[in-house]
C-alpha cells in the first residue's frame, strides 16, 4: 500500500454507463463517512453510453477542500475499461509515485513495464462482476481494488453508501467489491 496524505486527487476512466461516476460518489460518501473532507464530480460533454467518461474525487482528511477545478495531476488513476488505453492518455498528469489501478487481466508487472515510476494495480474485474453481479459493470468491483491499493477508507466503510444507492442489490455490489480488494495484485515502482 502507497503512503497518501493531505489532499488526494483521483481521475476515474470509464465509459459511459459503466459508473465511473457513481464510484466517485461512493468513494466521496466513505471518506465522508469516516470524518473527512470529500468530493467527487463528473465530467459531462456530449458524451452518451460508450462513449469515454471522467469523474473525479478529492479526499483531505485534514481540511475542506475548496477547489473545484477537474484533477489534471492525480495522485490515483483509475480505469474501469482497458480498451480505454489504446483511445485516452490514461497516465496524463499522474504524479510520480501515484497509483494506477487497471481492471485487467494482465498482471502488474506487465503492465508496468515501462512504467516504472507507479503502483500498479490490477483486478480481472470485469470477470468478477459478471460472476457475482451477472453484468460487466465493475464500478463497486473496481473500488475494491482501490481501496486495497491505497487504503483512502476502510471497505467497510463503504458498505452504507453502496447498500442507500443499490437498495436490493447493495450485497451482490459489496461481495463483488469484497472479492476485488482479495484478488488484487499489486507492483510497487521499480
Amino acid at each position: 500500500m502507497i503512503e497518501l496524505s493531505g489532499l488526494i486527487e483521483i481521475r476515474w476512466h470509464g465509459r459511459g454507463g459503466q459508473g465511473a461516476v457513481t464510484s466517485a460518489e461512493l468513494l466521496a460518501k466513505a471518506a465522508i463517512s469516516e470524518g473527512k473532507y470529500a468530493h467527487a464530480f463528473p465530467s459531462f460533454g456530449p458524451e452518451r453510453r460508450g462513449a469515454p467518461v471522467l469523474a473525479f474525487v478529492r479526499i483531505d482528511s485534514n481540511k475542506p477542500i475548496r477547489i473545484r477545478a477537474e484533477v489534471s495531476e492525480p495522485d490515483v488513476v483509475v480505469v474501469l475499461d482497458p480498451r480505454l488505453i489504446k483511445i485516452v492518455n490514461i497516465t496524463s498528469g499522474l504524479k510520480e509515485g501515484g497509483v494506477l489501478i487497471i481492471n485487467t487481466r494482465k498482471s502488474p508487472q506487465d503492465v508496468q513495464s515501462g512504467l516504472g515510476k507507479w503502483m500498479v494495480a490490477t483486478v480481472d474485474a470485469t470477470s468478477i462482476a459478471e460472476e457475482v453481479l451477472g453484468v460487466p459493470i465493475t464500478n463497486t468491483t473496481m473500488i475494491g481494488v482501490l481501496v486495497r491499493a491505497t487504503g483512502l477508507v476502510k471497505l467497510k466503510s463503504l458498505f452504507e453508501p453502496v447498500r442507500q444507492r443499490f437498495g436490493r442489490l447493495a450485497e451482490r455490489n459489496i461481495e463483488a467489491m469484497k472479492r476485488a480488494y482479495e484478488e488484487t495484485q499489486i507492483k510497487e515502482p521499480a
